[in-house]
């Protein structure tokens, strides 16, 4: 890891913390200037490592080997990254051990910048930045805030947990999903009784968003589609917020031709009120009938209009025979895989942070798992899907 002479260095200090805390060896080197933000102390304590600035080792003229630590690293990030540090990486300019060490990288290298507003919109800056990219390099954009000098624009170091977590889809990238479209939906549907009631069910999205989390960190461009849920969107994904069944039909269908990989794990509901109040309806009979209507069946109209090459992995939630059903869904709707839930289960399905998963595949094979977290379920689905390809 690189350290450059920045304001943002500050946020080094929990950048290394994180890496470690992920499980990577870390190796810094600071230039001079960063010294001046930020102590070396600091981040030899985080990282557990011996902070490096100079050529050499105090006076005794002991090299530090800027070539071994190039060769060393399985990835180097600068961050954050100056304007001054961008140019010289950029042209070569090889006039401390930060620069040296880029130069003798083997391994990918991420730059992460971080400066004033106009300096990150100099056309130098954006030459360098083009420059580096061209070696193939990978930048992470400077985001969008306040700044030290009270601009407010482009310019802000990229968060610690950003780049953490683009160093970790680096890691976690995985062939078969690359240039891949996968489009999800997670999370219950709300069908509207009148403006202040609903009918939804227990769904809190977890499963979905897990899928979703897992197939972005293989590398794959992800849509999801997601009903009212109280999670946070996933980094990397495209968050497309629906409320209604109806609303996540036309959403869903809007992306299913593009897509190459399918995954339908939301809750959606069967019927819908037949008419919808305009006005909260005040509580005067003593039975209430609400009349209702089915809902379009998403996993049945994507499947029927499925496309050589696309694979549609659907979730089946039963209470009793639950492998006929679920097989018999699979064939209805033409899936690929279908996914089955049991709530005999202890520990499975909604609202848990863990899932006991059976796959079934057009073939009637069943792939069996035990309990785990929806994070490794969504794996399990993953490696399904991959071995599919």
């Amino acid at each position: 890891m690189g350290v450059s002479g920045s304001i943002a260095a500050y946020k080094s200090a929990l950048l290394v913390r994180l890496l470690v805390k992920e499980g990577a060896e870390v190796k810094v080197v600071m230039t001079e200037s960063a010294k001046d933000f930020i102590t070396p102390l600091t981040l030899s304590t985080l990282s557990r490592n011996p902070v490096l600035s100079s050529f050499t080792k105090g006076d005794s003229g002991e090299w530090n080997n800027h070539v071994e630590l190039g060769l060393w690293a399985d990835a180097m990030i600068i961050a954050p990254a100056s304007a001054n540090t961008l140019a010289k990486c950029a042209n070569g300019i090889c006039d401390n051990l930060l620069v040296a060490t880029y130069l003798s990288a083997k391994c990918s290298v991420f730059f992460a910048p971080a400066m004033d507003l106009d300096m990150y919109k100099h056309p130098s800056t954006i030459e360098n930045l083009r420059k580096l990219t061209s070696y193939g390099n990978q930048i992470i954009n400077a985001e969008f805030g306040e700044l030290a000098s009270g601009l407010v624009g482009e310019g802000r170091l990229a968060e610690p947990e950003q780049i953490v977590h683009e160093l970790n889809r680096f890691f976690s990238k995985i062939p078969a999903f690359q240039g891949k479209k996968v489009l999800i939906t997670a999370g219950p549907t709300q069908e509207p009784i009148d403006p202040v009631r609903f009918i939804s069910n227990h769904s809190s999205g977890k499963m979905g968003f897990a899928i979703a989390e897992a197939f972005e960190m293989a590398g794959a461009e992800v849509t999801l589609v997601s009903g009212p849920v109280s999670i946070a969107s996933p980094k990397g994904v495209k968050l497309e917020k629906v409320q209604s069944a109806q609303q996540m039909f036309e959403t869903t269908a809007k992306y299913f031709a593009d897509s190459d990989i399918v995954v339908l794990s939301a809750a959606v509901a069967d019927y819908t009120p037949l008419h919808v109040a305009d006005k909260k309806i005040k509580k005067k009979e003593d039975v209430f009938n609400i009349e209702l209507t089915k809902t379009t069946d998403i996993a049945a109209t994507l499947g029927q209009q499925k496309k050589t090459g696309q694979i549609i992995v659907g979730f089946a939630l039963e209470t009793d025979n639950e492998f006929e059903n679920a097989k018999g869904k699979l064939e209805r709707k033409n899936f690929d895989f279908v996914v089955l839930n049991s709530l005999q289960d202890s520990g499975a399905g909604f609202r848990y942070d863990t899932n006991k998963i059976k796959i079934i595949d057009r073939e009637g094979q069943v792939y069996d798992f035990d309990l785990k977290t929806k994070k490794e379920v969504a794996q399990d689905i993953l490696a399904t899907v991959m071995n599919k390809l």
